[in-house]
């Protein structure tokens, strides 16, 4: 089919490789302009735009998006993958079979910008990807397929993000290869079942040591790699990036107050939670490498009863 594909993260990529490469014409790959990036705030492309140009298709990275600029291509059908902007009605209804979207989680679960965050952060222990038709409604079209896996433990964002967004491609093809033979089975959503997934802000990366381990850990896992679980060590803040919850039965760190150091070895420093203790393994001060805790304590020396407090970065 003539395939009129739009993305811009990392996300997309998997779903554009595949499709190019399942025989289908991709007619034309629109991702967002170069945006400024890192600390020189250079000109960047996105990561879309680099595949696109490694497979020399087509591509336009338009400021606005309006329906004739694409009208003359005839597409068949559109994808969307992490595009990052709004595609309008006249838009949604231009290819013959509408606008395909990839969503990683089992809609109408988690519907925006943020599901494998919010996955982790609620304790999921399932998630999945999505393929629906777009509609003006965020993440409300219907159904056309879905596929279930298991959340493996220590799994954070960014690992299982990558992981859906391959499953997410393969998938993707699967329901172009329907759509193509006339196989294509669409279903409607459950309303009673919506739920919403934003986008995470900053403040919400504060760990907040009266919480559980359990709760702390997960808020570890789903804030990698933005905007990280943080906490504040000798007034700077640090960021953990890996962390395992310990539950109450046999911690040291019974009738210690949330955020006290329990205990301290060369591999984990144990910090008393609302309940239970939680080990941070790896973290990163403020303007330093991602390090391990023997790392940490050679130049920050931490001894049991010192306290970690909330990051207010």
């Amino acid at each position: 089919m003539r395939v009129l594909f739009f993305g811009t993260s990392a996300f997309a990529v998997p779903s554009l490789e595949r499709v190019a490469g399942a025989g289908h014409t991709v007619v034309l790959c629109v991702t967002q302009p170069d945006r400024p990036q890192g600390r020189g705030l250079g000109l960047e492309p996105s990561p879309v735009k680099q595949t696109a140009l490694r497979l020399q298709l087509p591509l336009a990275q338009p400021e606005r998006l309006e329906a004739d600029a694409f009208r003359s291509l005839q597409p068949d059908v559109g994808v969307v993958v992490a595009y990052g902007n709004l595609i309008r009605r006249e838009l949604l209804a231009l290819p013959v079979h509408g606008m395909l979207g990839v969503h990683p989680s089992l809609l109408p679960k988690y519907r925006g910008a943020a599901p494998v965050a919010w996955a982790l952060l609620n304790g999921e222990s399932q998630t999945g990807v999505t393929i629906f038709r777009l509609n003006e409604r965020l993440d409300a079209g219907e159904l056309l397929r879905s596929h279930r896996v298991s959340i493996e433990p220590g799994e954070d964002a960014e690992a299982l993000t990558n992981r859906l967004a391959r499953l997410g491609a393969e998938e993707l093809v699967r329901g172009l290869e329907q759509i193509s033979e006339g196989r294509a089975a669409w279903t409607p959503q459950d309303e009673a079942q919506a739920s919403l997934a934003p986008k995470l802000t900053k403040a919400q990366g504060r760990i907040e040591w009266s919480q559980p381990a359990e709760a702390i850990e997960r808020l570890v896992r789903a804030t990698i790699p933005w905007p990280g679980a943080s906490a504040e060590w000798s007034g700077e803040p640090v960021k953990v990036w890996r962390a395992v919850a310990q539950g109450p039965e046999g911690t040291t760190a019974a009738g210690a107050r949330p955020g006290t150091v329990a205990h301290v070895s060369p591999e984990a420093i144990g910090v008393a939670t609302g309940t239970g203790l939680l080990e941070l393994l790896e973290v990163q001060p403020a303007g330093r490498r991602r390090m391990t805790v023997k790392e940490f304590l050679a130049g920050h020396p931490v001894r049991v009863g010192d306290r970690f407090g909330a990051s207010h970065a």
